[in-house]
């Protein structure tokens, strides 16, 4: 039998909390067992979406007076103070009565607090956002995706180890292969941060990943490699580039089935492909981003996500934490 594993809920982050935090949670239980969730929030407020549907020895609810605002800036979450949902339930991970923590927050006031009471591993100097993409092949890691504008090339390499450890956690059979997103696959292309970050990637000899060298935006998709490494900059662009890619695409396609009648004779033909297409880029069932360098673990949901996605942030919360992230993060750094 698998031990009890405890998630820290922030369950008042995002829109449309804490309703569709508890139906994420309420879904999430259904398929997993020997969870255990720590929910921190208005108890009142929380109370009332719980009803009958959640086992009342799998959670306990922390009441908490002050929550963090979407409009707030880091500085001002901070300065709201340790009774925020957002700060107890990082403190609850900190103090070893949670394994992992979750929040569909406010994100820089996350990275902040998470910073202020989580050490970082050692020999990491920067933390690192993570999140899957999906690929012609599976799963890619793809990191940094915001929290460091400008990396040197030790940062990069400790993206490196710290993805393939990540998907190592998340899909144990798979063999990391890692590449650094550039403006050209030829060694002389890119700044000298990633030129250098590209020889000393080279120079390593890892049996934990295969470093393939650099990779163009164009085939970030193609799942030759499965983890992908840039400087939060470049990262982040290429986040929201795809994102916006696939909301134009599955808009388009809508339309182009629904405006005449053919169109809509069509759909029904193709209904079952249809599915399948819709599934591989709802958005959904990749949310759950990971901070990566902290010695604890902590996930970020996407703030406008529904129950469904919610559900889904809690599923990378419980692979990441079953998979050993940390101790094979520390293992490989050192």
């Amino acid at each position: 039998m698998e031990n009890i594993l405890k998630i820290a809920v922030d369950a008042m982050g995002g829109e449309g909390s804490p309703k569709k935090v508890i139906e994420g949670i309420i879904h999430h239980s259904k398929k997993s067992k020997n969870i255990f969730y720590n929910i921190f929030g208005d108890k009142e407020k929380i109370s009332k979406y719980l009803l009958k549907n959640l086992k009342t020895n799998s959670y306990e609810i922390i009441n908490t007076s002050e929550i963090v605002e979407d409009a707030d800036t880091p500085l001002a979450a901070a300065k709201r103070g340790k009774k925020t949902s957002m700060w107890m339930a990082i403190d609850s991970v900190k103090n070893k009565k949670s394994d992992v923590v979750v929040s569909a927050g406010n994100t820089g006031a996350l990275f902040v607090i998470a910073k202020l009471n989580l050490k970082m591993i050692e020999n990491i100097d920067k933390p690192a956002l993570s999140g899957l993409w999906p690929s012609k092949k599976g799963m890619s890691v793809v990191l940094d995706l915001g929290a460091n504008i400008e990396c040197s090339d030790k940062n990069l390499i400790d993206f490196a180890i710290m993805g393939s450890s990540l998907l190592k956690s998340l899909f144990p059979s798979e063999k990391p292969k890692v590449a650094l997103l550039n403006i050209g696959s030829e060694e002389l292309k890119g700044n000298e941060i990633i030129k250098d970050t590209y020889q000393k990637l080279n120079q390593i000899v890892n049996e934990d990943f295969e470093f393939k060298g650099f990779i163009e935006g164009n085939h970030l998709m193609d799942g030759e490699v499965n983890v992908i490494v840039a400087d939060g900059f470049t990262g982040n662009i290429a986040l929201k580039t795809a994102e916006g890619t696939a909301n134009f695409i599955t808009g388009e396609l809508k339309r182009a089935m629904t405006n005449s009648l053919l169109g809509k004779l069509g759909s029904l033909i193709s209904i079952n492909s249809l599915k399948k297409f819709k599934k591989k880029l709802d958005p959904r069932l990749y949310n759950g981003a990971i901070l990566l360098g902290l010695d604890s673990p902590v996930v970020k949901s996407h703030g406008g996500t529904d129950y469904i996605g919610f559900a889904n942030s809690l599923n990378v919360c419980e692979k990441i934490i079953r998979g050993n992230l940390i101790q094979k993060i520390k293992q490989n750094i050192s």
